[in-house]
């Protein structure tokens, strides 16, 4: 069977019409998101013109083909489409091979959910947001209406982007190029590289953007003694990435934020009034 988008209406084959409405009916994921059934009901949404395609002439495929489409799922929602483009091509296999088992179909889209969300929280939560947010403070902080507007764009094409290839790989290619990188162990390392430059990416935020210092000064015999350039001595920065990694730690911790924003404003209040961080 051909698995290629054709821009005429097929019943074995997805068309372009039927390729635009899976992608953006994606952007509804999240939409209906519950602790039953997570993402499942709009992944269920989303394939639900392919669904109808293919089981058009089996009402009651129609039917089991829903029941399993609504099963519980969750992943980065950005690459989600990839998943949908190969639970489409199982389905053509199921409906014309009667021994198929549309068991694995399931089978196959749970165990894509934590690869892809690996990849895709890396990139998107760990590089793109924190990326897309300094570029936007960066411009509104000096009063431009482009920081927002930067913020949007920045975080939303490579989505936009994600969206689009993932569905038309995953459709094509099927579940080959994911066990082709596990087997090869490229995933392992493709994982790694990216959560060093998510790391690093973060660490150039807080350098940039909270910039805790102490004024804190005093003179020992006859010579001033002025804590902050000891601190920057260490290491630059050092107030702001201890601040960092303690709230990390207090969020690890289960600390609601409600009440970690409240310790933050408390501590900082009477710091500033006595002088020790500015």
């Amino acid at each position: 069977m051909t698995t290629s988008m054709t821009t005429q209406d097929s019943p074995r084959k997805l068309s372009k019409k039927e390729f635009n409405q899976i992608y953006w009916r994606s952007f509804t994921l999240l939409g209906s998101f519950n602790y039953e059934r997570m993402e499942g009901l709009g992944f269920l949404y989303a394939m639900m013109p392919s669904l109808k395609r293919i089981w058009k002439d089996d009402p009651e495929g129609y039917k089991a083909a829903l029941h399993r489409h609504i099963a519980a799922f969750n992943m980065t929602v950005a690459p989600s489409p990839f998943v949908m483009g190969i639970a489409v091509a199982m389905e053509e296999l199921a409906h014309d091979n009667e021994d198929f088992d549309v068991e694995s179909i399931n089978a196959v889209k749970v165990s894509l959910m934590g690869p892809l969300s690996g990849i895709g929280d890396t990139f998107f939560w760990g590089i793109f947001k924190v990326i897309a947010c300094s570029l936007g403070v960066s411009f509104a902080s000096q009063g431009s209406i482009l920081g927002p507007i930067i913020l949007l764009l920045a975080f939303n094409i490579p989505n936009f982007i994600t969206r689009y290839y993932c569905l038309k790989i995953g459709y094509n290619n099927g579940s080959k190029l994911l066990e082709n990188l596990q087997q090869s162990g490229k995933m392992q390392l493709f994982t790694y590289c990216a959560g060093i430059v998510g790391v690093a990416a973060i660490g150039c935020m807080i350098a940039a953007w909270i910039g805790l210092e102490c004024p804190i000064a005093f003179t020992i015999s006859g010579s001033e003694v002025v804590v902050q350039q000891y601190l920057d001595e260490i290491c630059p920065q050092l107030l702001s990435l201890g601040a960092t990694l303690l709230i990390y730690r207090l969020l690890k911790k289960k600390i609601s934020i409600m009440k970690l924003i409240l310790i933050i404003v408390i501590v900082a209040f009477i710091c500033g009034v006595f002088g020790i961080l500015a």
